[in-house]
């Protein structure tokens, strides 16, 4: 080597270590001039990723279990819906906070940790938590479709296929057109049940009454289970972190510090929206629906039309709006989420929209085979609910780390509340497999 390759060679190493050492650049950071637009302005720039990820939370699997909750036990799980989401805020928090310290997606910091056969088990199980999302989501717009048009369900569900493709055809114009994209669509659900509050007006006494914990047998067991998996998303744990991760660059610790106060923010803005729509939505149905008369009621169609006979056609009119818009956004965002999954566990990447052809094809089996929509919804959100600690405990561990979160590590009080929803999850799952396989 000669004496000036050399000094290239050192110079080229400096040049490394320099760019690994915090930056002495003076100057406003990409969160400065961010901010500097204005308070309100750079505020509402900064949102967008809870809500991406809340739009998971009012999925039409929700609208399956919550009407079939609120008709059966009347305001009786609201309790289960509030503790789901104050557990689901806790989590995605953790999963942005994860996102914006480290830079990478939790998916991809689990593959680095976890030897080749283990991550591979990690990516077909989130896999196939993907998939159950798809089929209740893709399901529900499907049906949206046909309560409001009378669409044959296959027909309806290669519609629903057109229409994802479109707003997921929004992520190549910049992400910030697809959160818009999504936020819009989650207004028409927040709307719809507003409405539907006002026209129908549920118990207050009833609904306080249904915050103290309590269950009614095994069938609320296995409801309760279903609204978990239906609330706390593992496929958002995911997606969250990967939707932060590069969103707002971040120069050093103080810029870092500011973006996680905005994802507080984001957060509970997002996910208490959420909540409250999934609180309502139960309430609305024990309001209209929990009376001997409709003691029967067991799908979203007979729901739809009981209300319209209830509320009259405004009302049923709306509810079909609400769940086609839910089932559209949130079928998009599951099909990001599955992308997500696929390239940090096992670096395998597949064209958005060439995913979204494949993962179509499980949920147009089952209208093909004209299977019951609801009880598949609802059957996917109990399987959701046992893949969420697969994402749920490395999150907290990592989370829980200095060497990975450095002076963002978290403090001992969120360590517990993770350790506890875990705890909690895990009990519901075992106490839903005993009933369904242990005879009494």
């Amino acid at each position: 080597m000669t004496a000036a390759q050399t000094e290239l060679t050192a110079t080229d190493a400096g040049l490394l270590v320099a760019s690994q050492e915090p930056s002495l650049t003076v100057g406003p950071s990409a969160l400065d001039r961010l901010l500097a637009r204005g308070r309100i302005r750079g505020a509402l720039a900064m949102l967008g990723p809870a809500f991406v990820a809340s739009v998971a939370y009012v999925d039409p699997g929700n609208f399956a279990t919550n009407i079939q909750g609120g008709a059966q036990y009347g305001y009786l799980l609201l309790w289960v819906v509030l503790a789901a989401n104050l557990m689901a805020m806790v989590v995605q928090y953790l999963s942005a906070k994860l996102g914006i310290v480290t830079g990478r997606a939790l998916p991809e910091l689990v593959r680095d940790r976890l030897p080749r056969p283990a991550t591979w088990g990690m990516w077909v199980q989130g896999e196939v938590v993907a998939m159950a999302t798809d089929v209740a989501e893709f399901i529900g717009a499907a049906l949206g479709l046909n309560l409001l048009f009378g669409v044959p369900m296959l027909s309806a569900g290669l519609i629903t296929g057109l229409i994802t493709f479109a707003v997921l055809g929004l992520r190549a114009r910049g992400r910030r057109r697809f959160e818009v994209a999504i936020i819009a669509l989650l207004g028409f659900v927040v709307a719809g049940f507003l409405y539907e509050t006002l026209r129908l007006g549920p118990s207050v006494p009833g609904s306080l009454h249904g915050l103290v914990p309590g269950l009614d047998g095994a069938g609320s067991l296995y409801l309760a289970a279903a609204i978990l998996g239906a609330t706390v998303m593992p496929h958002v744990i995911y997606l969250h972190s990967a939707l932060t991760k590069d969103r707002t660059p971040s120069r050093d610790d103080r810029d870092r510090r500011r973006l996680l106060r905005f994802q507080q923010l984001d957060v509970l803005t997002a996910l208490g929206l959420a909540g409250l729509v999934n609180m309502v939505m139960l309430a609305v149905a024990a309001r209209a629906f929990h009376t001997p008369a409709l003691a029967g009621l067991d799908t979203i169609g007979q729901a739809h039309a009981a209300l319209g006979r209830l509320a009259g056609g405004g009302a049923a009119l709306v509810f079909a709006v609400a769940l086609l818009a839910s089932g559209v956004s949130s079928s998009s965002v599951g099909t990001y989420a599955g992308e997500v999954i696929m390239a940090g566990f096992v670096r395998l990447r597949v064209p958005l929209l060439a995913r979204r052809a494949v993962t179509m094809l499980p949920a147009l089996a089952i209208l093909a085979a004209g299977a019951n929509p609801t009880s598949a919804l609802v059957l996917s959100q109990v399987v959701l609910s046992f893949g969420i600690p697969f994402a749920l405990v490395p999150l907290v561990i990592l989370t829980s780390r200095r060497d990975v979160m450095g002076c963002h590590v978290n403090q001992r009080r969120t360590t517990i509340a993770g350790g506890v929803c875990v705890a909690v999850i895990i009990a519901l799952n075992v106490l839903v497999l005993c009933q369904q396989f242990c005879p009494s």
